[in-house]
């Protein structure tokens, strides 16, 4: 089955606390892990924090029945059923929900602190079933991608040379080529036997790459026969490895044929270029950040709740 959402999990890890005993966060999510009878696939699927996406949301459904007070945090690390969450199970419900959670004012008082005045009715049901975190991941991946497709339109329109000097900034910035003064011979001044430029691996020399760049339409393909016709340019070096820029695609047999050739040939397509700019901040500036913080537990020893 599918990853549950956070809602679905609260009734079963509130059933799970029934027995009244204090429970360990790890153990109770493998529990809940083989009632909803779940892959080792779904249970180790990432959100982009790294964090596993079922144990996330295994935490966002204890905050949120603890914020209603029907778990307490007796310990650190730990949680145990209130008298509040045992009256809760005698109603035999068939589910727990933000809605049913509602009732309880400590829980009304949590939810205003934490719900932006003026979000409207329907943006509310769109993020019910994400945790806060994982509706903030998708906004941050929603600005991200608009992000990657306004820079990609402003690369293709770019002069030739301008195009050249983006390369070899984005490849200094990875690593390669050592200094931008360094790397100055790069791109854009060989231009021989369908190579565009040279840059070394790492600042002392020690392996080259050659490197071919191709400022296309964004809906156009690189094919098979311009990606054999680098790799016979690598050869004709004696290179071993090169990379094949453009602000277009590449066609399925062009991406198929790299992989079944002993020269290593890594191509790097419109969007994947885009996404690499982003990551090591060519082209973009940072406008503001965002940091989640969590509880630091070791800070506050073993000091109990009352």
């Amino acid at each position: 089955m599918a990853i549950p959402d956070f809602q679905s999990i609260m009734l079963p890890l509130l059933n799970l606390t029934s027995d009244r005993e204090i429970h360990n966060l790890h153990k109770a999510t493998e529990e809940l892990a083989r009632d909803f009878v779940l892959t080792d696939e779904e249970i180790s699927y990432l959100i982009p924090s790294g964090q596993p996406r079922f144990y996330n949301r295994v935490v966002w459904a204890k905050t949120y029945l603890k914020k209603a007070e029907l778990l307490t945090y007796p310990q650190r690390g730990r949680f145990q059923i209130t008298q509040r969450g045992i009256d809760v199970l005698s109603e035999n419900l068939e589910k727990i929900d933000i809605d049913y959670l509602s009732r309880f004012p400590e829980f009304i008082e949590f939810r205003k602190k934490t719900q932006p005045e003026e979000q409207e009715d329907d943006q509310i049901e769109e993020h019910e079933e994400l945790t806060p975190e994982e509706a903030l991941e998708n906004a941050y991946q929603k600005i991200h991608n608009d992000l990657a497709d306004e820079l990609l339109e402003y690369v293709v329109k770019s002069p030739p040379v301008f195009f050249e000097k983006l390369v070899v900034e984005l490849l200094v910035a990875m690593g390669y080529g050592g200094t931008q003064r360094d790397a100055a011979r790069a791109v854009g001044g060989v231009g021989d036997e369908g190579v565009d430029g040279i840059i070394d691996e790492d600042r002392l020399g020690l392996d080259t790459i050659y490197i071919q760049a191709k400022r296309w339409q964004r809906d156009s393909k690189v094919g098979r026969p311009q990606i054999q016709a680098f790799v016979g340019a690598l050869l004709g070096h004696r290179a071993r490895k090169g990379v094949f820029i453009t602000t277009a695609d590449f066609t399925n047999d062009a991406r198929e044929y790299v992989l079944g050739i002993d020269t290593k040939v890594v191509l790097i397509d419109g969007s994947r270029l885009t996404n690499l700019m982003i990551d090591f901040g060519i082209g973009v500036t940072t406008r503001t950040r965002y940091e989640i913080k969590e509880l630091d537990s070791d800070y506050f020893g073993d000091i109990v709740e009352e």
